[in-house]
């Protein structure tokens, strides 16, 4: 019988292992291996893949990149958007952020990320919703790593993020230069070698960019 969402917490914590993740010291979570069984988790067909169970390089570079630099958090309101795993949001609360949301269209996501925000002793605040349609949010930076995996997510995900950056919030966007990154709309910030894709045993790194949207354009 598949869990229902109530019972994911259980089923993550029975069948993924938490595990530090590469290049990020400090930093464990809950990650899937070859046994896990992922599947008996989905209630439909279409329920969203599960992504928050990988460190993909989005998430791992912008974590990156808070850690070298904390003060783009400390004391300040941080939304992790797309979170996932909440290794961004676990990374914002280690450095000092004063709130931190993690937002995620997944239940099974917004689990994970209770699990791991437990595990990495950090309070985070995980929600569960779609808010690319809606209004800005009260936050201080949002933080959105691996938004642009699709072209139909990015194409509501980029006019969201310029929303915000027109409100006055700052946004930095994590992504490995997948094909629908709007790369001619985006500054790049920083780059670092980060792990990708659920690669959490094997010693392989992905250059992936930090970027802010480019206001010019």
């Amino acid at each position: 019988m598949k869990p229902f969402a109530e019972d994911a917490r259980a089923f993550i914590q029975a069948n993924l292992r938490l595990l530090p993740v590469p290049g990020l010291p400090g930093i464990w979570l809950y990650m899937a291996h070859p046994g896990s069984g992922l599947s008996r988790l989905a209630r439909r067909d279409d329920d969203p893949a599960p992504y928050w169970a990988y460190c993909w390089a989005g998430g791992a570079v912008l974590a990156h990149h808070i850690l070298a630099n904390p003060a783009l958090v400390r004391g300040r309101r941080v939304l992790d958007l797309g979170a996932g795993s909440g290794i961004v949001a676990i990374a914002a609360a280690r450095c000092g952020a004063v709130a931190v949301k993690a937002v995620d269209i997944d239940a099974n996501a917004i689990a994970a990320i209770g699990l791991n925000a437990e595990a990495n002793g950090f309070p985070i605040e995980a929600i569960q919703t779609d808010m690319l349609s809606g209004e800005p949010p009260d936050v201080d930076i949002i933080l959105a790593g691996d938004v642009f995996y699709d072209r139909q997510l990015a194409d509501r995900a980029l006019p969201f993020l310029a929303r915000c950056t027109s409100s006055g919030i700052d946004v930095l966007i994590g992504d490995p230069r997948r094909a629908p990154l709007p790369r001619n709309q985006l500054r790049l910030i920083a780059e670092y070698a980060v792990p990708d894709f659920g690669d959490s045993t094997q010693d392989t790194a992905k250059v992936s960019g930090v970027f802010a949207i480019d206001q010019r354009v």
